[in-house]
C-alpha cells in the first residue's frame, strides 16, 4: 500500500505520475461510527441470504407435494429433490462466476440489482410450473440469481462496511441463510396443510411469497450506494469523493459531532478491468497459502453440512420412526441452532482473532460431530437428543462456515474480489451439492446404522482438517483496512509507475 498523507484533507488528488490518484476515501469509510447509514446497507444486502435459506428449504420440504397427483405439476420426487436440485446448484456454481466477474467489471451496485431481478423472475415463473422441464429450467436461473447474489453482495458489504465491524456484519449477514430455512421450514407446513390451501395451490404460493420478499428487499437495495472503493479504482475517484462526502456529512448531523480527519491514503492507477488471466495468478501464484486456505474452508463446511443435512429427515424417519410431516419441526429448531452461531460467536471474530475463531470453530465443530456419530452408533441417542447435538454441532459450524465467506472476501486484492469469492463459493458449493450428495446418498439411505454413522465421521474429519489448514494458514485480518490485508493490484501499479517517473511531488 501506498500511504501518502500530503494531500490536507477529506478527499484526493488525481493527475500523478502515470496517471495515478492519491485518495483517502478507504481511511474515510473505516474510522466511520456506526450508524443508519450502515444499517441501510446491512438490512438492504444482508437480507438476500434468507431469500437463499427459504428457497432451499421449502423445495426440500415440498418435494413429497409437488409428487402427489392433482398438484398440477407431473413430477417425481426424485425429480425435485435429485434434478431440480443438481440443476439449483449448478446455477448457483454458475451465477456465481459469471456475475463474480461481472461486479469487478461494472460494479457492486449494477449487479446486485440485476442479480436480484433475476431471481425475482426465475422464482415467479417457477410458481407458475406447468411441466417438469418448466420447473427445471426456473429452478437453474433461481441459483443463477442466488449464486450472483453471494459475490455481489459479500463484495458490496465488505468494502462498505467499517474494519473493526466487517467480521461480526459478515458473519451474521451469512449466518442469516439459517433464519430464511428456519421460515421456509414453518412455511411449507403450513402451505402444505390442505385444510387452508388446495393441493395444487399451496405449493405455489410459497414461492410467489418468496417473490414478495424480494420485491421488498429490492426497494431496499434502491438507495444502498455504489462501494467508493471500487469507483476509485475504476477511474471514477469524483463519484467515490462526493459519495463518502454525503454519508459523512448524514453520520455527523445523526450524531451532531464532527468525524476526525483521515489519517492516511492510498495512490492507485485506475483501470477499468481486470482480466481472468491477471486475476489467476494473483489468486495463485501470489497468494497460493491464502487460495489453499479458501479451498479447506468451504469444502471442510460444505462437507460437514451434506454429512448432516442431505438425509437428516430421512435419519429422522428412518431411525427414529419421526412422522414425515414432522420434519420440519425439528429442522427450525436445527436452523435456529445454526443462526444462533454467528449471531454470538461473530464480536469474537473481530476481537479475539480470526485465527484462533476461524480454527477453533472448525475443529470443535468436527470434534463434537464425531462424539455424535459415536453415540449415534451406539443407539443411545433418540430424535430428541440427536437434533441437540445436531443443535451444537452447527452452532460452531455455521461460525466457521460463514467465517469461509469472510475469509476469501478479504484476503484478496480488491480487483480479484467478487470473483475471488465466486470462485471458492462455486467450489464448495459443487463439492456440498455434487460430490456431497453422491457420497452420502446410500450411507444416510441405507438404513444401517453403521452407514450413517461414517457419513457424519467423513464430515467431521473434513472439518477438523481444514480447521487445522486454518490453525496455520489464517490470516490476522481483524480490524484491518482492506488494503493492508491485500494491496490492491492498482497501487502496485501506481508504485511502478511512480518508480519509473521518478519521485512523486509532495
Amino acid at each position: 500500500m501506498t500511504a501518502i498523507g500530503h494531500d490536507g484533507g477529506r478527499g484526493g488528488r488525481g493527475d500523478g505520475p502515470g496517471g495515478t490518484i492519491t485518495t483517502k476515501v478507504p481511511a474515510r469509510l473505516d474510522r466511520l461510527p456506526w450508524s443508519r447509514w450502515h444499517w441501510m446497507i446491512v438490512i438492504g444486502l444482508g437480507t438476500v441470504w434468507i431469500l437463499d435459506g427459504l428457497e432451499v428449504t421449502v423445495v426440500g420440504n415440498i418435494a413429497s407435494r409437488l409428487s402427489e397427483p392433482g398438484s398440477g405439476l407431473p413430477i417425481t420426487d426424485a425429480q425435485v429433490t435429485g434434478v431440480a436440485a443438481a440443476l439449483y446448484v449448478a446455477g448457483a456454481c454458475t451465477g456465481a462466476l459469471v456475475f463474480g466477474w461481472l461486479t469487478d467489471r461494472y460494479g457492486r451496485k449494477k449487479l446486485f440489482l440485476i442479480t436480484l431481478g433475476v431471481y425475482l423472475a426465475a422464482t415467479a415463473l417457477t410458481a407458475i410450473a406447468f411441466s417438469a422441464w418448466w420447473f427445471f429450467l426456473f429452478r437453474f436461473l433461481t441459483g443463477f440469481g442466488i449464486g450472483g447474489e453471494y459475490a455481489a453482495i459479500n463484495s458490496a458489504i465488505d468494502e462498505l462496511i467499517p474494519s473493526r465491524y466487517r467480521g461480526r456484519v459478515d458473519l451474521v449477514i451469512n449466518g442469516s441463510f439459517w433464519l430464511g430455512a428456519m421460515g421456509g421450514s414453518l412455511l411449507a407446513v403450513l402451505m402444505l396443510n390442505t385444510d387452508f390451501f388446495p393441493l395444487n395451490v399451496g405449493w405455489r404460493l410459497t414461492f410467489a411469497l418468496g417473490v414478495v420478499l424480494g420485491l421488498v428487499i429490492l426497494l431496499v437495495r434502491r438507495n444502498v450506494p455504489e462501494s467508493p472503493r471500487w469507483m476509485f479504482i475504476h477511474g471514477r475517484a469524483e463519484g467515490a469523493e462526493e459519495l463518502v462526502a454525503a454519508a459523512e456529512r448524514r453520520i455527523e448531523d445523526e450524531t451532531g459531532r464532527r468525524l476526525p480527519e483521515p489519517d492516511r491514503a492510498i495512490t492507485i492507477k485506475p483501470r477499468k478491468s481486470t482480466g481472468f488471466i491477471e486475476i489467476a495468478r494473483t489468486l495463485f501464484r501470489a497468494y497460493p497459502r491464502r487460495a489453499v486456505l479458501g479451498l479447506a474452508l468451504f469444502i471442510g463446511q460444505a462437507f460437514l453440512y451434506n454429512a448432516i443435512t442431505f438425509g437428516f429427515g430421512s435419519i429422522l424417519v428412518r431411525f427414529f420412526d419421526v412422522p414425515t410431516g414432522d420434519t420440519g419441526y425439528y429442522f427450525a429448531v436445527i436452523a435456529f441452532g445454526n443462526f444462533l452461531g454467528p449471531a454470538l460467536l461473530s464480536k469474537l471474530f473481530d476481537t479475539v482473532g480470526r485465527r484462533v475463531m476461524i480454527s477453533g470453530t472448525y475443529i470443535l465443530s468436527g470434534v463434537l460431530l464425531f462424539i455424535t456419530a459415536w453415540m449415534f452408533g451406539n443407539g443411545w441417542l433418540s430424535a430428541t437428543t440427536m437434533t441437540a447435538c445436531w443443535c451444537v454441532v452447527l452452532f460452531f459450524a455455521s461460525a466457521g462456515a460463514s467465517s469461509a465467506y469472510l475469509t476469501v472476501s478479504e484476503v484478496f486484492p480488491m480487483e480479484t474480489r467478487a470473483l475471488a469469492i465466486a470462485f471458492f463459493y462455486a467450489i464448495g458449493t459443487a463439492a456440498g451439492g455434487i460430490t456431497g450428495p453422491l457420497i452420502f446418498s446410500n450411507l444416510t439411505q441405507s438404513g444401517v446404522v453403521a452407514d450413517t454413522a461414517l457419513a457424519f465421521s467423513i464430515g467431521a474429519a473434513l472439518m477438523v482438517a481444514a480447521g487445522l489448514v486454518a490453525a496455520f494458514l489464517a490470516i490476522p485480518a481483524e480490524q484491518r483496512p482492506l488494503e493492508d490485508i491485500a494491496e490492491p493490484l492498482s497501487a502496485r501499479a501506481a508504485s511502478a509507475s511512480a518508480s519509473a517517473s521518478g519521485p512523486a511531488d509532495a
